[in-house]
């Protein structure tokens, strides 16, 4: 049987066209955002380019890559316990950042931005820095709202999924994945100005600095750290808070000040 020239062209056309249909593999960069100015901020390979808050080397425990993923292994300890957190090497001040997550039933963890290594949480008893736990900054909430009880601590479920944690809640009808989905977080940093977004969604956004922003962080857990939240740069953070999370195309491009 002939094939007719119209559809050899349209077969043709298939083919070369093939490369295009075909789903952006993880950890990599297309033209288009190459173009854009994205880079990658984790490999999907190495540790490059990620430290410990308290050394300039990574964690000797607690996380894992394979199969392109950045992983916390569960060990049921309390926030930065175990291996503890990573960071950036370098400091940012004006981006877009995003991020592929992944939580587990009973998940706690977060991404964290204008993190200062060099401020130590203060003991709500006390009120005297403590020398432990996770380093400060404005952290994009990754919890599993349904099972962890900081779901249900805070105001207003300012410690859900989504949220500026402690400070500003995310709206309840955010769009919110399964436990064990691939979950996509964008934080958008510009000045003064900082956004959230889940899922597509925008679920915070707020004026460092502002009248708005001062009283949240005044009744906050937060309220003893001096300028919290506005300082002029800071790390990027993945927290370890104990539980498994994972998480895979992170990626970074700087913008310019408002």
């Amino acid at each position: 049987m002939k094939i007719k020239p119209l559809l050899l062209l349209a077969l043709a056309a298939l083919v070369l066209a093939a490369p295009s249909l075909r789903a952006q593999e993880n950890n990599t960069l297309t033209d288009a955002e190459k173009a854009a100015g994205w880079r990658l901020l984790w490999d999907g390979k190495t540790t490059d380019g990620w430290r410990s808050p308290k050394s300039e080397k990574f964690p000797a425990r607690s996380w894992v890559i394979e199969n392109g993923e950045l992983s916390v292994v569960a060990s049921g300890n309390a926030e930065a316990g175990a291996g503890g957190d990573i960071i950036t090497r370098e400091r940012y001040a004006n981006f877009e950042l995003t991020a592929d997550f992944k939580t587990t039933k009973g998940c706690n963890s977060g991404i964290k931005i204008f993190v200062q290594p060099n401020i130590s949480p203060i003991d709500k008893v006390t009120g005297k820095p403590t020398g432990s736990g996770s380093a400060i900054g404005m952290e994009f909430q990754i919890l599993d709202d349904l099972t962890h009880p900081d779901a249900k601590l805070g105001r207003n479920g300012d410690r859900k999924e989504g949220s500026l944690y402690d400070l500003i809640p995310a709206p309840k009808d955010k769009n919110i994945l399964p436990v064990g989905e691939w979950s996509h977080a964008r934080i958008v940093s510009q000045g003064k100005h900082v956004e959230f977004w889940l899922n597509g969604a925008k679920t915070v956004e707020v004026e460092r600095g502002s009248p708005e922003f001062r009283q949240a962080v005044a009744l906050s857990k937060f309220k003893n750290i001096p300028d919290f939240g506005e300082w002029p740069d800071g790390h990027i953070l993945l927290q370890e808070h104990g539980s498994q999370v994972s998480f895979r195309n992170i990626k970074i491009r700087e913008l310019p000040a408002n």
